[in-house]
């Protein structure tokens, strides 16, 4: 933990008020924003609950959305006990590396699945793009090794960040961590150089998904989409990172890493209000509620359940465990799903109900081909496996 002796030595001045960041006033105004954000956000996901008539696209956006009180919570308590700031961190950092995930998962959703997308582009040459960097790419054509790369992009920041938080936190326990230090001698530079790197990738990997598919799914919205999740995510980082150099600068007035890991939280508590509104255009509820039977939506008991359904991580376990393994080195998942019952194995989203039929494919390339076709139906129940 801490040493708050040498934190209030250190800081003293700051904590009795003579700089506005500390005062009970940057606590307030900050509380106000939070409590605005909180009360958007928690509005836009109940009513995504309680109109929950696609699951395998409202799953993704009931979890995209909970970045924002998790967000700006965890800034506003790192205003109040600024001494433990590194733990509410690690916290919020690691819900980013989830959002992440299942903002990819949210695009494969709305186009049906990696076999759809396989359907649609495989074999068909990659475009040379300067924005997107493949005009350094060789002469290569769409395949299910570009798409595999671009989950496993995304899944290695959500494997690499809770690393890195563990390891901020162990630092930061046995004071080698100093928070905003450039110092090669302590942990932060380390840390922040892994991390900027992670999720470099990450948000490169969906870059590359979107260039791919674009054209399947223009009719999402996905520019405002990706951008409000890319500016929450990546924007926020890079303010952080720059506060902390400023405090290097001798005359940007900012007098430790404390006071500039405070402002950046007061920022964040702010931009996070503006965050909720513009998640409410780029995720919106009301398509949802067409296709509902009732205009009352869902009774309770129906949105508990449905919220139980979007807490549950076991899909992103599977699914990084089938990414990352040799004996999938070529593979897509394709379902075609309605209703809503228990997450499917092979494609992690909710099946579909019991009355329609659910044919899934896998495809698997090691050395030797295999196909494996699972059929589920009310008069059939076998699996047909064919090697060659």
């Amino acid at each position: 933990m801490p040493d708050e002796d040498n934190f209030s030595n250190s800081s003293n001045d700051t904590m009795e008020g003579t700089k506005f960041i500390f005062s009970v006033y940057a606590k307030s105004i900050s509380g106000v924003f939070t409590a605005g954000a909180i009360a958007v956000t928690l509005f836009q996901i109940f009513q995504h609950l309680r109109y929950y008539t696609v699951p395998e696209q409202q799953l993704w956006v009931v979890r995209i959305l909970f970045i924002v009180p998790i967000y700006v919570f965890c800034s506003w308590l790192s205003i109040l006990f600024p001494m433990y700031n590194v733990y509410f961190d690690a916290v919020r950092s690691c819900y980013e590396a989830f959002v992440i995930y299942n903002f990819l998962m949210l695009c494969l959703g709305y186009v049906g699945g990696e076999a759809a997308i396989m359907a649609e582009i495989n074999g068909k040459p990659v475009r040379r793009s300067f924005f997107y960097g493949t005009c350094c790419f060789p002469k290569m054509q769409y395949s299910i090794r570009y798409l595999r790369f671009c989950k496993q992009a995304t899944l290695q920041f959500c494997i690499v960040k809770p690393m890195v938080a563990i390891a901020t936190i162990i630092m930061e326990a046995i004071g080698i961590f100093h928070e905003g230090s450039i110092s090669f001698h302590y942990g932060y530079v380390y840390c922040a150089i892994v991390y900027n790197l992670s999720v470099t990738l990450a948000l490169y990997g969906l870059a590359l998904f979107y260039f791919a598919t674009k054209s399947l799914l223009s009719k999402h919205n996905p520019v405002l989409k990706f951008l409000a999740v890319k500016s929450i995510i990546f924007l926020s980082f890079w303010q952080g990172l720059l506060l902390t150099i400023l405090h290097w600068i001798p005359f940007v007035h900012l007098n430790d890493a404390l006071e500039s890991t405070a402002y950046h939280n007061f920022m964040i508590t702010i931009e996070m209000f503006f965050a909720s509104i513009l998640l409410l255009f780029a995720f919106p509820y009301k398509p949802y509620v067409l296709l509902h039977r009732s205009a009352n939506g869902m009774d309770m008991q129906q949105v508990t359940a449905n919220l139980k359904d979007t807490l549950n991580p076991k899909d992103i376990v599977h699914d990084t465990i089938h990414n990352f393994s040799r004996v999938y080195q070529q593979y897509t998942q394709q379902g075609d799903m309605s209703g809503q019952e228990d997450h499917d194995h092979a494609n992690h989203l909710p099946a579909a109900s019991s009355n329609e039929d659910i044919h899934k494919a896998v495809m698997i390339e090691d050395g030797e081909k295999e196909t494996l076709i699972v059929p589920h139906s009310d008069d059939e129940d076998e699996v047909t496996d064919e090697k060659k």
